[in-house]
């Protein structure tokens, strides 16, 4: 058994995996990710800080649900996300896909493909070392 604290409640827990909190923590962060995304549904143009207040969520858990990919900016919002890795505006994530791609080519080239056997060579029948019945 994994117990720890929670990181937002500070209560005990059996920790399973993903983030280190609480499930009454989690479920209650799952009804405001809820009430965000209705936010920003039915207000359209807004920033994250606008976001945070109305719905009183903090702009770091805003940005954490863009990266995780569970809200997607769209264009011509006020927010901005940009790719860790070179910079380029995204709309969610952390990277950009042209990024995605050059990290998935680079790992894909590290890692050594299995060989196929190679066939051994066949010997000769006089090279055989059984006995022979002759006629």
């Amino acid at each position: 058994m994994n117990a720890r604290n929670c990181r937002k409640c500070g209560r005990l827990f059996n920790y399973v995996s993903g983030p280190p909190i609480c499930m009454a923590c989690r479920e209650a962060l799952e009804v405001k990710f809820q009430e965000v995304k209705e936010y920003i549904r039915d207000h359209g143009h807004v920033t994250i800080a606008e976001v945070a207040e109305a719905c009183d969520v903090s702009q770091n858990q805003i940005k954490a649900w863009l990266k995780d990919e569970r809200l997607e900016i769209t264009e011509g919002s006020g927010i901005e996300l940009e790719c860790e890795k070179c910079g380029k505006p995204i709309t969610s994530g952390r990277f950009c896909e042209k990024c995605k791609n050059n990290m998935a080519d680079q790992l894909s080239h590290s890692i050594e493909k299995p060989h196929a056997p190679k066939p051994e060579p066949k010997k000769e029948a006089h090279d055989n070392p059984k006995m022979r019945f002759l006629g």
